[in-house]
């Protein structure tokens, strides 16, 4: 990333705007920049626009930089140091410094500062991150720029924005994406709404904006919905069913309402814009720089895109022998389509049955009267688990006895009756976990 070709754009939280241009000439990282040079760094602040600032500062100049998602626990933060053999923390500058045997703890503070001294960018840095944690223990992977660009194409007019955190996959995706486009970037903040993001995106003309179908299920009930006229809706990080599909393209007729299938190790697979859940089976056959393989029910991709290893004591081999990436994602072919069954550690034993909740949440949300629902296992002395809901209705549906019997009655209609709910209960709103994903019980 070359500081200094900004053109005039800027990076946009709620606090802070950040001028590309201004990066030629100032830092984030004051005095202790030049001493970064050629290290594995830790960025860990609590700040997105000083995670920003300093991502652009040590790619090409540090030798690896480690993401550490705001989240982390000190236990956390302790693992991801051993595991990534870093010898320099970034830490936000408006608070104490943490305690961690490093050799190099580097301070990060906005407003940049005026900095004399050339930024060379001599090496061809790693990315590290940690998976989601969504099937176990978060585990680390090492991207380089070139795997994590490797999906993108020229465009112009494309002012991205999204829900996601920039030090997650996805949110990193839209943060390289703009920098390597011509238009500004609008980021979300902690602790903000929806209602004031919507508000600034509309201020800051967003065309192109991304988040996980959970953070746009919120959009959906939003007040502030309509002040938003994108030219792109892009839902990834969990399964897009045609309900919030839907809606978005009755809600936004004249964008273009896509889902993308993409992972931390896998990297971005494939986007699909026909308005349909699901991807077209053709996509398995189709070869070309992405291929991709079912295997016991397994999608894998492999592709130039896809993460180059996991580093530990104990890290596990990343791809398979023909250079594949298990996603751990459960499909289903029907007819000339595969459809996402759900995670394949996620699943509720009933009695020895398999259930995915995310199938059975597509077939809630199916109904007239459904904003969103979560499907969980609750225990039963008989089956060992039962299916158990939880359900937002739309404005306008009263939550109530008949209405959680017309709920129920849909899902024994469509659903085998080991998979339809047992219990089900009304909720103002579902638990929303820090990387933007629907929060699923243990």
């Amino acid at each position: 990333m070359e500081a200094g070709a900004g053109r005039g754009r800027a990076i946009a939280t709620r606090a802070w705007r950040l001028p590309l241009d201004d990066f030629a000439s100032a830092t984030s990282l004051g005095a202790a920049l030049p001493r970064l040079e050629g290290r594995a760094v830790v960025v860990a602040v609590a700040d997105m626009a000083k995670a920003a600032a300093a991502l652009i500062e040590l790619d090409g100049f540090a030798r690896r930089i480690v993401l550490c998602p705001p989240e982390f626990s000190p236990r956390g933060l302790d693992a991801m140091i051993r595991d990534a053999e870093a010898d320099a923390l970034v830490y936000d500058g408006d608070a104490a410094a943490p305690e961690a045997a490093l050799e190099i703890l580097a301070p990060c503070r906005l407003p940049l500062e005026p900095r004399s001294t050339p930024h060379a960018r001599r090496f061809a840095t790693e990315w590290v991150m940690p998976t989601s944690g969504t099937s176990g223990p978060p585990k680390m992977v090492v991207h380089t720029l070139a795997t994590l660009t490797g999906a993108f194409r020229p465009a112009s007019s494309q002012a991205w924005a999204t829900f996601y955190d920039i030090r997650r996959y996805g949110g990193l995706q839209v943060f390289l994406r703009a920098l390597a486009g011509t238009e500004s970037l609008t980021l979300g903040g902690a602790g903000e709404s929806v209602e004031s993001f919507l508000i600034r995106l509309g201020e800051a003309g967003a065309t192109h904006i991304s988040g996980t179908p959970s953070h746009w299920r919120i959009v959906l009930i939003s007040g502030q919905q309509r002040r938003i006229d994108p030219k792109t809706v892009r839902l990834s990080g969990e399964i897009a069913d045609d309900s919030v599909l839907a809606a978005l393209r009755a809600l936004y007729p004249s964008a273009r309402v896509e889902h993308a299938f993409a992972s931390t190790e896998a990297g971005v697979a494939f986007v699909v814009g026909d308005g349909r859940a699901g991807f077209p089976a053709s996509l398995i056959e189709a070869g070309g720089e992405v291929a991709l393989k079912v295997v016991d029910g397994s999608l894998r991709v492999r592709s130039n895109r896809t993460a180059l290893r996991y580093i530990g004591p104990h890290a596990p081999a990343l791809r398979d022998d023909e250079g594949f990436v298990d996603t751990g994602d459960m499909v289903e072919r029907r007819g000339d389509r595969f459809v996402f069954a759900g995670r394949r550690g996620g699943i509720i034993n009933v009695g020895g049955a398999k259930v995915h909740p995310e199938e059975v949440e597509a077939v809630i949300n199916a109904h007239p009267a459904v904003r969103a629902s979560r499907a969980y296992g609750r225990k039963s002395p008989i089956t060992g688990a039962m299916v158990a809901v939880e359900v937002v209705v739309r404005d306008g549906f009263a939550a109530n006895r008949d209405l959680s019997e017309d709920i129920l009655r849909s899902c024994r209609a469509l659903l085998p009756e080991y998979k339809a709910p047992a219990f089900l209960r009304f909720v103002a709103e579902l638990p929303i976990a820090d990387e933007g994903k629907l929060a699923r019980p243990s």
